[in-house]
């Protein structure tokens, strides 16, 4: 989703990893006491809803806007007539940890 929105921008959280995280929770002496990560697929319906999806974490997208992401939100809508549906993967992950 982001590359298709906002081109290949610097990554807004490289670090954030599961494996990475708990390692530094782990050295900072933490006792991992659950890991979970995922890689979901997530699909979009229409434009207007992944608009909204870009602009309540944006954090994930640094720099969007429908002004200056015009013509790629057009790409979006080509995508979506030939496909049904625009598909990315999002990432996620829970780390609970006790001192």
């Amino acid at each position: 989703m982001l590359e298709l929105l906002c081109g290949k921008p610097e990554l807004p959280f490289p670090e954030q990893y599961l494996d990475i995280a708990s390692g530094k929770f782990r050295d900072a002496g933490f006792e991992i006491l659950e890991a979970e990560e995922c890689f979901r697929p997530i699909r979009f319906f229409d434009v207007g809803a992944l608009v909204w999806f870009a602009r309540i974490i944006e954090w994930e997208f640094p720099g969007f806007s429908v002004d200056s992401c015009l013509d790629r939100l057009l790409n979006a809508q080509r995508i979506l007539e030939r496909n049904g549906c625009i598909e990315g993967r999002i990432h996620r992950f829970l780390l609970v940890a006790r001192k």
